[in-house]
């Protein structure tokens, strides 16, 4: 059962996302609470999965993710937002969110996104911006230029990484082991000088990974 906290200051986005995500049968909505409550709550149920508003007026949200990420066990963080163009996306994967998603997430993608972050995958919204990328990618352009140094299984697992898969899925889907992934995407973060997968992932949409031309 993967354990969820959603953090939102309104009360119907949070019970919206609960009805929805109870219902997928292997995740569970521990709790929906406003920022002033996330980390307390997150100390005292231990989520694997945090979905955290970008917005809130009670809390900065920039403010609840870097205490969040703090934390001794840390968990999963995804921010939530109403608009794809959102300046403050860029800064929250600075400081290590898991990804993003709009809070108009289509009900039926919500729980494989959020399968997804528990799986050490990454999730970004199909609406990403070239502005959310650019802006996140500034003065990264030798990053983007490493994409040319890495080997041609390394591209292929990179591209499945920014697709969302996890380390398991990628290992299946290329007939490999999971400590041979694991290696691999150790090698890529490496070479690519970023510090997760969502920053490798957005290096791979900005090297045109994404889009076919590889």
């Amino acid at each position: 059962m993967i354990r969820v906290l959603v953090v939102d200051d309104e009360a119907l986005i949070r019970t919206g996302f609960q009805h929805i995500l109870d219902a997928a049968g292997d995740i569970e909505v521990v709790a929906a609470v406003s920022g002033r409550q996330a980390l307390a709550e997150t100390a005292r149920l231990h989520p694997d999965v945090v979905l955290l508003d970008i917005r809130m007026p009670d809390v900065d949200g920039l403010t609840v993710l870097e205490r969040l990420r703090a934390l001794p066990a840390p968990p999963v963080v995804a921010m939530l937002t109403t608009f794809d163009t959102d300046e403050y996306v860029a800064a929250a994967l600075r400081m290590g969110a898991a990804g993003f998603l709009l809070k108009d997430t289509d009900p039926e993608h919500l729980a494989v996104q959020v399968r997804t972050l528990a799986a050490d995958g990454v999730v970004l919204s199909p609406k990403v911006t070239s502005t959310v990328v650019d802006g996140y990618l500034a003065g990264r352009t030798r990053s983007s230029a490493a994409v040319e140094r890495l080997s041609a299984r390394e591209r292929e697992i990179l591209v499945l990484l920014a697709e969302g898969l996890s380390n398991g899925d990628i290992a299946a889907r290329l007939y490999l082991g999971v400590g041979t992934v694991k290696d691999h995407v150790s090698a890529i973060l490496t070479k690519l000088k970023v510090n997760g997968r969502v920053q490798a992932a957005l290096v791979a949409e900005r090297a045109g990974l994404l889009r076919g031309d590889r």
